[in-house]
């Protein structure tokens, strides 16, 4: 009789929308409600969803997963209960718990959704020497345009995006979604010393940046762009999880280059990877991070392969 699904940030939760959805609201006293993730019960940027569904009055809520926001964590489920409603819980554990893994991670590790990416040669090599790069000064692609287009959709659907140092000094990239409509993500760049040229794309203001360095900065303020001084002699990847925690990142992409990417792996902070694998070979150059996990999907674009693993 009615669906609904969450609005953008700040917006109307899925239980208001699919309720507002039903046309005769005298069915919503015989209906049941499905719910992927237990209904809120505290004011946030939104009423309580569990005052709406109560003074609807729906008998029977089937809920996914139980909420682990500290504000809600079967908060929401007793409420119901204690009113008489039926509520069975979960349901689907597995498939709420993928289809919610940004959020989950978020508020069960205190860290975003970590998702590597790089394209590697068929002979695993992620680049050529930076001697033979330099003798050309074109982008050089391991990846095919539909594989490309592919990430800069990827872009658009996660909060952040990171680099480290020398792919930034390299590539000089823009890191946004240039092929594929929609929303910017932060850009986050470690850049310990700030080495990185102030004429590089990622000051040019045309999204949010975030650099985390160790060097005191003395720099005039520009208009989104923030420095993070963070300690660099010990877990400097748990405080960049922890301040993008602070900053209510959920989710991140890792794209370079392949030092950052293995520490993610060798911290074992990471929960996929996307591995785009081309069909030419390099014969030397910089190696592709070896990684475990396990495989959830192989597919092809054109003659590219794309590997997605789990972290098991």
């Amino acid at each position: 009789i009615g669906e609904g699904f969450t609005s953008p940030f700040g917006g109307a939760h899925a239980e208001v929308n699919a309720i507002n959805s039903v046309k005769n609201k005298n069915l919503l006293k015989k209906a049941t409600l499905y719910v992927s993730l237990e209904p809120c019960s505290h004011y946030g940027k939104t009423p309580p969803c569990t005052d709406l569904i109560l003074k609807c009055g729906i008998p029977r809520i089937v809920i996914g997963i139980q909420d682990p926001h500290s504000k809600v964590a079967g908060k929401g489920i007793n409420i119901l209960r204690e009113k008489g409603r039926e509520v069975i819980v979960p349901v689907l554990e597995e498939q709420c718990r993928e289809h919610h893994k940004r959020f989950l991670t978020f508020h069960e590790k205190k860290r975003p959704y970590i998702i590597l990416k790089w394209a590697e040669s068929s002979d695993g090599y992620i680049a050529p020497k930076k001697s033979e790069r330099s003798k050309n000064p074109e982008p050089f692609w391991i990846s095919n345009r539909y594989s490309r287009q592919l990430v800069h959709q990827w872009r658009t659907e996660e909060q952040a995006i990171l680099v480290g140092t020398n792919t930034v000094l390299e590539d000089n990239p823009k890191l946004n979604p240039r092929t594929w409509q929609g929303k910017s993500p932060l850009r986050v760049v470690i850049d310990r010393h700030l080495k990185i040229p102030e004429n590089f794309n990622i000051y040019d203001q045309t999204a949010n940046t975030l650099i985390f360095t160790q060097t005191k900065v003395d720099l005039p303020k520009r208009k989104g762009i923030e420095f993070q001084e963070i300690d660099f002699s010990e877990n400097v990847l748990t405080q960049i999880c922890d301040q993008l925690h602070q900053r209510n990142v959920q989710s991140i992409i890792i794209e370079g280059g392949a030092e950052t990417q293995k520490s993610f792996i060798e911290d074992d902070i990471w929960d996929e990877a996307r591995i785009f694998i081309g069909t030419s070979e390099l014969g030397d150059g910089i190696k592709a991070p070896e990684i475990g996990g396990v495989e959830i999907e192989r597919t092809t674009l054109e003659n590219d392969l794309l590997r997605i693993l789990k972290n098991d």
